[in-house]
């Protein structure tokens, strides 16, 4: 999917960036090693020059909004692998790397009831966490409980009453 650049805007939204995480990225992004990101954090890219067009791969997998025209902000939103594409205003490639999302080390407890599993983050209490592979009747409702957050949320930053 890709996302022309316009300043003042996001290239897509930020989805669940429940902390940032800078990391300056060194020049030369257009090959190397893959970027890593965990999910429901964020991670800001800097870039040579400014960018004109972003792609990435699989949007449920990660997102990117521009925060000026030479910095990125990288989101993990689920577990997976995707690619990520940014090219400057003369078509030149600025970044085409694979990126890595994956789930924080420690503090999740899964609990398996026959076949059905539901996974909780305990660090240090214990609370209900969106967990791709969970039994759908744990997994749904909260899925619905967070995507009505992130839309009251949403409605908030553009300035929105709820309800309008």
């Amino acid at each position: 999917m890709a996302f022309p650049f316009r300043p003042g805007r996001p290239a897509c939204g930020l989805g669940l960036a429940a902390a940032l995480v800078c990391a300056s990225m060194p020049p030369g992004l257009a090959a190397g090693r893959d970027i890593e990101v965990l999910i429901d954090q964020a991670m800001m890219l800097r870039l040579e020059r400014p960018a004109a067009e972003i792609v990435v791969g699989n949007p449920s997998i990660a997102d990117v909004s521009v925060q000026s025209g030479d910095t990125l902000v990288l989101t993990g939103k689920s577990f997976g692998e995707t690619n990520l594409i940014v090219m400057d205003t003369h078509g030149q490639l600025l970044v085409n790397r694979r990126v890595v999302v994956q789930e924080p080390d420690g503090g999740f407890v899964t609990v398996f009831r026959g076949v059905k599993r539901e996974t909780l983050h305990c660090s240090p209490n214990c609370e209900t966490q969106l967990v791709i592979g969970d039994t759908p009747t744990y997994f749904d409702p909260l899925a619905k409980e967070i995507q009505t957050k992130q839309r009251i949320g949403q409605s908030s930053a553009e300035g929105q009453v709820s309800g309008e």
